[in-house]
């Protein structure tokens, strides 16, 4: 082994010769039991991030720990088209270009996509690598693959075919920027600061109006009614009558409606049933006629009359100004609400009626609710359970077309001669009904989450009766953030159970996210971000991936410190070193069979708490408490065998005619190869590169068997070496209160109740000589004149001053220490007794005077104290 551990030299090599011996491909063995987890498909734009490290790092122990324990483990790794994401950005380079779009074709927009795809797909993927995945890449798909592409239109055409599926004109979001819908999910909602605006809306003979208050003046041209409460008082006597719209001078009814809040505002709202998903509802009700007036742009069309061809926010202000020359505008009040944004580019969404295709929720979403209250998928931490309900029970049809090129194509088509719709699994050249070979296939793609929700079964070659589907579904654990809870595990939830019969996982294990060290969230505009690749380059992936799992719990987010990585490269370092020095000592293998009589009570203490220590980590892992499980080996490993055991092992070690010593190697090694299989999971390099020099069975940690419990449980051998551990600490702490120089070597006293632990104190004298610097431990029932008492949990220690003082030197420091005080005493005296400062002082220094003056009268007694009792040693 090299003296210094440097992961540069080792990870790459290593995780080569891991690919190279197919340790992370899962053969099919019928004799195990599969353990399988589908990796969350980043986007094809993507570059991981410290999210990305956090969750792919998580599954890489899980996957890693199970493969140990003899599971036929699976993680299925691959990347999603993210049809939003990419086309934006194809579409931003095309403008580079001065191209469109429109101007190159959808079939040329396609093969840039699929050459994007080229480029950047598997740019991810190789960084995952980089950081340890042990992912089957064997198996790694793509959303957009063929066999995953035949799934998508094998759902769709399902659906269809059983009712769940329609074509509808609905109320949808609509991104002016992206232009395309987006569902309810993806609409992200932002606290603004607003005007709300209050107009007047007149009866057309003027004897009576009404006043509605609203946020978007601009839509107001689209009104088509005005409502209010039927059990409003104030307003009982108009419903059924008319006013005119304002700017636009159309009669429009006045409605009763339940819906109206008799609290807002006026408790009059317009209702503009094609801007508005609470109004296209009263619209519907109602059979109010729809009128849009803004395109799909985010500009005002030609049925907002003079405001055509304005901007949406344009309009507005021009409208708000034309309502105050006319004294229809009646007060502007100062308003915070909640607006929609979409989730890629943050734009305000425009609520359109378009005409769309939609699944219908309910009938999926019942069994998808059910399946989680009964337990049969558990989220971890349960409290996420509310956040899937709160979605689930209240969720609206899910809108799934989108105006986008990059995607899985509608597989729908259309006569244009008889306008008869078709929809297909296969290409449709000729109409079902006319027979007519004029049929074009529809423009819209499925939304992205349509097709990553049948991922953990698409994936392993649904629709098809795989080997893979048979054994490996459904997966074991999802591990997520809980910003994807609706978005994607519901989706998946309902898919599987649809199109499987059986629920797609038995976890959803959630994480939270990664922030910097001061709690906040990393962006692009903080400037706060750090690049995981960097981490890796300078300190190791070993380091990173630990400092990222320590201390975390699931659910709760995670700050992240620069300086616990390099605490986390110094403990790889501390591992190497203990391994390093395990090596210089070792000269027997692994056939080596130690007579376990010869044990000490140091041997049977490691051993025992090895086995604890095993028992902890495993449960831990079990229970998804990564960060417990990491902590419990960190301390271990520095404290209990490094720190402690090691050195506890030289004496017997560097004595090669003990009795005892081929046993204490064994333990050495036994101990080390335990920790390293242990660790290996959230440490894989490092510990592979050790584990390869030293004398094992197993060719590699990877496929290595998961350290069990021996049975070890020495109590009394337990609590003898931490009361020892107690004592040395007390010992190495008073040398360093008392700068204690290193050749001063005193003795040790002993007064304990405690009849067997005086019996053991003979066998502690040599771990106090080494670990203390002290020089002999003696039982003694009288207490040592002028000595220093140190209180135990099982006893008191007593070392005679005289044994750790320099005597003459600390007499000529007390001296210097006495004059002091006495100076600083005849001082305090001398101002108190001065009247003219009693008098002219403020009291706050006089008192601050006084309390200075007893202090020192104190420290002189002590220093005098002191004196007397040193020069009593002389």
């Amino acid at each position: 082994m090299q003296k210094v551990y440097n992961p540069k030299e080792v990870e790459d090599r290593l995780y080569k010769m891991w690919l190279d011996k197919k340790y992370f491909h899962a053969k099919i063995d019928y004799s195990k039991k599969p353990f399988t987890i589908v990796i969350p498909p980043p986007n094809i734009t993507g570059q991981l991030h410290m999210g990305h490290a956090l969750n792919n790092t998580i599954q890489d122990i899980l996957i890693r720990f199970k493969r140990m324990q003899g599971y036929c483990t699976l993680w299925l790794p691959g990347t999603d088209h993210a049809s939003i994401a990419t086309e934006a950005k194809i579409v931003e380079k095309m403008k580079e270009e001065g191209l469109t779009k429109e101007m190159i074709g959808r079939e040329k927009f396609l093969e840039r996509a699929w050459e994007w795809k080229r480029v950047y797909g598997g740019r991810i993927i190789e960084q995952l690598k980089k950081l340890g995945a042990s992912c089957d890449w064997d198996r790694e798909r793509f959303t957009m693959d063929e066999g995953l592409s035949n799934a998508v239109k094998e759902v769709f055409v399902r659906l269809y075919e059983k009712g769940l599926i329609y074509k509808g004109e609905r109320m949808i979001n609509w991104c002016p920027t992206c232009h395309t819908t987006i569902s309810d999910a993806e609409v992200e909602y932002e606290e603004k600061k607003g005007k709300l605006y209050y107009i007047k809306y007149p009866a057309k003979d003027n004897s009576y109006y009404v006043v509605v208050a609203t946020t978007r003046p601009e839509t107001m041209l689209g009104d088509t009614a005005v409502a209010v409460n039927p059990n409003d008082q104030r307003y009982k006597h108009l419903i059924g009558k008319t006013v005119v719209l304002p700017l636009v001078n159309r009669e429009i009814p006045i409605i009763a409606d339940d819906y109206v809040d008799m609290e807002f505002g006026t408790g009059v709202v317009k209702i503009t049933p094609a801007h508005d998903p609470n109004d296209f509802e009263i619209g519907q009700r109602h059979n109010l006629p729809m009128v849009q007036v803004i395109d799909t742009k985010g500009y005002m069309n030609e049925n907002a009359g003079k405001y055509a061809g304005q901007e949406r926010y344009e309009a507005r202000k021009n409208i708000v100004k034309d309502l105050k020359e006319l004294g229809l505008l009646v007060k502007e009040e100062d308003y915070t609400h909640n607006v929609g944004h979409c989730y890629r580019c943050s734009t305000v969404i425009e609520p359109l009626v378009s005409k769309q295709w939609f699944v219908k929720m309910k009938p999926l979403a019942e069994p998808a609710i059910r399946v989680v209250k009964e337990g049969k998928i558990k989220f971890i931490p349960e409290r996420f359970e509310k956040i899937y309900f709160n979605w689930m029970e209240n969720i609206k049809d899910w809108c799934i077309s989108r105006q986008l090129w990059w995607g899985h194509r509608i597989p729908a088509y259309y006569c244009r001669d008889c306008e008869n719709m078709m929809v297909s699994r296969e290409e449709v050249k000729v109409c079902s009904k006319c027979g007519s070979s004029n049929v074009y296939q529809d423009e819209d793609t499925l939304d992205t989450w349509f097709s990553s929700a049948l991922w953990p079964f698409s994936t392993l070659g649904w629709p098809e009766e795989t080997e893979d589907l048979k054994y490996f579904y459904p997966t074991d654990v999802l591990v997520t953030a809980y910003d994807i809870i609706f978005f994607w595990v519901a989706r998946m939830i309902f898919s599987g159970l649809e199109h499987m019969g059986k629920e797609p996982f038995k976890y959803v294990l959630i994480h939270g996210i990664v922030r910097d060290a001061q709690g906040r969230k990393m962006s692009k505009s903080l400037g706060n971000g750090i690049d995981p690749l960097e981490v890796i380059e300078k300190y190791g992936a070993d380091a990173l991936r630990f400092t990222l799992v320590t201390g975390i719990s699931p659910g709760n987010d995670t700050r992240f410190h620069m300086e616990k990585v390099e605490a986390n490269r110094n403990f790889a370092n501390k591992i190497w070193n203990a391994a390093r020095f395990v090596l210089m000592n070792l000269d027997i293998d692994t056939s080596f069979k130690p007579d376990e009589s010869k044990f000490t009570f140091t041997e049977r203490w490691i051993l025992s708490r090895l086995d604890t220590l095993i028992r902890e980590v495993t449960e831990n892992l079990e229970k998804f408490e990564i960060g417990i499980a990491a902590q419990k080996l960190y301390d271990f490993i520095w404290d209990e065998f490094c720190d402690w055991y090691i050195e506890m092992s030289k004496p017997t070690l560097y004595n090669k005619e003990a009795s005892n010593n081929k046993e204490v190697q064994y333990v050495l090694l036994t101990v080390l190869t335990d920790i390293l299989k242990l660790l290996h999971p959230f440490m894989p390099f490092v510990t592979e590169e050790i584990y390869l020099n030293l004398p094992h069975v197993e060719e590699s940690l990877v496929i290595a068997t998961w350290p069990k419990p021996r049975g070890y449980q020495f109590t009394e051998d337990i609590q003898m070496v931490e009361k020892l551990i107690e004592l040395i600490r007390s010992l190495r702490n008073l040398r360093l209160e008392r700068n204690i120089k290193p050749d001063i070597k005193p003795k040790v006293y002993i007064k304990t109740d405690d009849l067997s632990m005086a019996n053991q104190l003979s066998l502690w004298e040599i771990y106090v000589k080494r670990l203390a610097n002290f020089d002999q431990v003696i039982i003694s029932n009288e207490v040592p004149e002028d000595s220093v008492a140190l209180v135990l949990s099982w006893g008191v220690a007593y070392v005679k001053l005289k044994e750790i003082v320099d005597v003459q030197a600390e007499l000529k420091r007390l001296l210097d220490e006495k004059e002091r005080l006495l100076k600083e005493v005849e001082r305090s005296e001398k101002l108190l007794s001065n009247q003219n400062f009693l008098q002219k002082a403020p009291e706050k220094v006089v008192n601050e005077e006084k309390e200075k003056y007893e202090r020192y009268k104190q420290m002189l007694l002590s220093v005098v104290q002191q004196i007397e009792r040193l020069e009593s040693l002389r």
